[in-house]
């Protein structure tokens, strides 16, 4: 089963899912509309959506419940997008021109706001606590790894645990939750429970590392957005912070001089010393094996069409070209 396959298999549900997050933007305040609809016209695979809607077929849920949470899910992303734009000072997203580029920080950074505690309010409507706290704390971590990833930004010192740390609370946590919310909803025990959980916590993070990794080697139309940017805005991501454990004493002094005044001729040397010493493959090699172990934590689920689209989903997170 490819993508295509599994997005075709869940259509019905996604477009009740576009319904709902519209309703979650409609409001007498014109802003949270207008900018609604421009991320929503904006495309977007709605991921985060699909693995709660897959988790919840492969748990055996029945109920309505799946949907409304699925818009929540969406809605928590798409906040953390506009905040990470307006801390980023992005110009772009998707290509298309960055909401705070056009409506400015301030108004953004609120629509922001409204919709993180308009989504918890949403949620509370669900009358399940383990819901609550399962969202709440997702919703906290987001905001932890963003505020871990500022307090290293531009420090050639960053360690991989802590790199790791920063995208499973970043990346992570959402798509982990999404994925332990259908076993909520379904009420399946701890053990099937957890492994949905791990499954999309690891994914989630070979997500964010397939990302890190396309910052250096994508094709910059199809990743809608400039290459480099990452160590550009002073991230230090897996292939460079591979670079830094293997490369030459010299080379690595280089390398941390670099970070510090960026320049065109330095991101010239670093993409050779990329080359050199292979560390995008390593980069790959990382992902490869979280992908195995993702795929690991469903051998307590039965084969079926939803543990296939999952296992397609996890495949699709490390070879995606965007």
């Amino acid at each position: 089963m490819n993508l295509q396959e599994v997005f075709d298999l869940y259509a019905g549900d996604l477009h009740l899912v576009e319904l709902n997050i519209k309703e979650l933007f409609k409001n007498k305040i014109p802003f949270i509309p207008l900018i609604g609809n421009y991320l929503i016209s904006g495309g977007g695979k709605r991921m985060r959506p699909l693995f709660h809607l897959i988790s919840a077929d492969l748990a055996g849920y029945t109920g309505k419940a799946h949907i409304d949470i699925a818009g929540i899910i969406e809605s928590i992303h798409t906040a953390s997008l506009l905040h990470d734009d307006v801390v980023d000072m992005a110009e772009t997203r998707r290509g298309k021109p960055a909401a705070n580029s056009i409506w400015g920080n301030q108004i953004v950074v609120l629509v922001g706001d409204f919709l993180y505690s308009n989504a918890l309010k949403t949620a509370v409507m669900q009358r399940n606590q383990p819901i609550m706290e399962i969202l709440s704390s997702a919703t906290a971590r987001m905001t932890e790894g963003e505020l871990l990833q500022l307090n290293r930004i531009g420090d050639p010192d960053i360690t991989e645990e802590e790199y790791l740390e920063i995208i499973s609370a970043k990346t992570g946590a959402l798509i982990s939750a999404a994925c332990r919310l259908g076993a909520i909803l379904a009420g399946l025990p701890e053990e099937k429970e957890n492994a949905l959980a791990n499954f999309g916590m690891k994914t989630g993070i070979v997500f964010q590392m397939a990302d890190d990794i396309l910052d250096y080697m994508a094709d910059e139309k199809a990743l809608g957005k400039k290459l480099c940017k990452d160590l550009k805005e002073g991230k230090i991501t897996l292939p460079l912070l591979y670079l830094l454990t293997i490369a030459k004493e010299d080379e690595q002094n280089e390398i941390k001089q670099f970070i510090k005044d960026f320049s065109e001729e330095g991101l010239s040397k670093i993409m050779a010393l990329l080359k050199k010493y292979r560390s995008i493959e390593l980069s790959l090699n990382k992902a490869q094996a979280l992908v195995d172990e993702a795929t690991a934590e469903l051998s307590v689920f039965p084969d079926s069409r939803a543990k296939d689209a999952l296992l397609a989903i996890s495949d699709y997170s490390l070879r995606r070209e965007k």
